[in-house]
Parts: structure tokens; C-alpha cells; sequence
């Protein structure tokens, strides 16, 4: 019996915001759907696996999952729910990190070529790299406002404690990412944290605006700490997926 990946992540809790819409499509075919990473660290962590998690229904479902790992916009930061600005990475350490981060993921999803839903990894930085800055304001800046931009829940938190304009752009290159892999690879669903809902909604807006099409979005609860703070790369606290950096620590009893 096909599985319905809609009634699966209900079932779980594990639907926070999902896009009118999105569930007939993923009803009424196979549908192409990605979630963004973020490779400020070389290891996923803890608030990942929700994330990854979905991807994994997805595919049992028969869905055909990608993972988008942003070497692009991992040298900006989302600036979406944090508290200050991020240290910049070079791009030498973003390979590092993308490098590291596919191999994690090769454990969770089935990248057979054979199967006609076989999950693909990808690289935001292949399509930003040789995209000029003025190609760029001109081609994609021009269709959404910057008031559009301000009314997003995680820039306005921002805006008390101050917002540098390369973290307030960072919704319109992840919303460029949407856009690119409807065009590339027919992708019609965004999912992600529900800290995600703004920048992945701009996606929507610039594909309906550029391409008058129609994509989705749908978001998960976040995994948080004991505080309610969200696990993060940059937060501290943080729970690896990498087992070398949880070793576990051996004890001896005595008497």
C-alpha cells in the first residue's frame, strides 16, 4: 500500500506549517522536494534529524528527495531567529564541511541511480558562483520588495539588535535555490525547520512572480534544547550526529 507522506508526519507531530495545496500535490504524483543545509560545521547535528527524517519518509513514500547543501549561502548565514551575526566561513572550510556532511547523509537516504526517486545531493554554490551581483539585483531583486522582506517574523526580530544587509538578502538566495531547482529539476516542495517558513515562502513568491508556477512549502517543529533555544552550529550546547565528537567516555567501578 502506497504510504500518504502527508498522513505520515501528522501521525508523528512532525508537521508545524504545511502550504494549501501541498498535500494534493504530493497525492497526486511523485513529487521532487529538498531540504536546505546549512555547512557552517563539518557534522550534522541533533536539530537536523527531523529534517533528514523527512526526507527519508519522503522517499519511502515515493517521493524523489534532494538535499541542498549551501556552500552559497553557508558563506552569508541565516540570519532567521539568532541573536547576532555568524563568523563567515572561507570557502576552502565550506568544502570541507559539504564534504563531510554527504557522507552523513548517504547514511540515511537511497542514492540509487536506478530508482527513479533516488535522493541527489547538491550544491548551492555551483549555480551562485559565476552569478554576478548586478545579474543578480537585476534578474531576481527587482520582483520582491523590501518590504516583503521586513514583514518576515525572523528579520524583524533582528531589526532591534541590528541586521547586516548580506544576513537581510540571504531569503532571496535561498528563495533563488527554489527557484533554480524548479526550473532544473521540476522540485515543487520546500521543507525545513519551522524557523525556515519565511525564507522558504519567499521561494514560493519568486517562483510564482518568475515563472508563474505554483510550489509549496511545509515545515517541522524544531528539535530545542532544555531552555526552548534551537540547536544550531553556532549554538552552544550542541548534540553531533558525528560519533567522533560524542565519544563516549569509559569508567571503572570500584570495589
Amino acid at each position: 500500500m502506497k504510504i500518504n507522506f502527508v498522513e505520515e508526519l501528522r501521525w508523528r507531530g512532525m508537521i508545524h506549517d504545511i502550504m494549501p495545496g501541498a498535500e494534493e500535490q504530493l497525492n497526486k504524483e511523485m513529487t521532487t522536494a529538498y531540504v536546505g543545509i546549512d555547512p557552517t560545521a563539518d557534522s550534522l547535528h541533533i536539530g537536523h534529524l527531523v529534517s533528514i527524517m523527512m526526507l527519508k519518509h519522503l522517499q519511502m513514500a515515493g517521493h524523489k528527495p534532494l538535499a541542498v547543501v549551501g556552500g552559497a549561502t553557508g558563506m552569508i548565514g541565516d540570519p532567521s531567529f539568532k541573536a547576532a551575526e555568524r563568523k563567515l566561513l572561507t570557502v576552502e572550510e565550506i568544502q570541507h564541511n559539504v564534504d563531510c556532511i554527504r557522507k552523513q547523509l548517504e547514511k540515511f537516504l537511497s542514492f540509487d541511480e536506478n530508482d527513479a526517486n533516488a535522493a541527489e545531493i547538491l550544491n548551492n554554490y555551483d549555480w551562485m558562483k559565476d552569478y554576478l551581483f548586478l545579474d543578480f539585483i537585476r534578474d531576481v531583486g527587482k520582483h520582491i520588495t523590501v518590504n516583503y522582506m521586513m514583514a518576515k517574523d525572523s528579520v524583524k526580530k533582528r531589526m532591534e539588535t541590528g541586521i547586516s544587509f548580506t544576513e537581510f538578502t540571504y531569503q532571496l538566495l535561498q528563495g533563488y535555490d527554489f527557484l533554480t531547482l524548479y526550473r532544473e529539476k521540476g522540485c515543487r516542495l520546500q521543507m525545513g525547520g519551522s524557523d525556515q517558513w519565511g525564507n522558504i515562502t519567499t521561494g514560493t513568491e519568486l517562483i510564482r512572480r518568475m515563472e508563474g508556477g505554483e510550489a509549496y512549502a511545509l515545515t517541522c517543529p524544531l528539535i530545542t534544547k532544555a531552555d526552548g533555544t534551537k540547536f544550531g552550529k553556532t549554538e552552544g550546547g550542541n548534540v553531533w550526529l558525528d560519533p567522533e565528537k560524542h565519544r563516549p567516555t569509559s569508567s571503572t567501578n570500584s570495589g
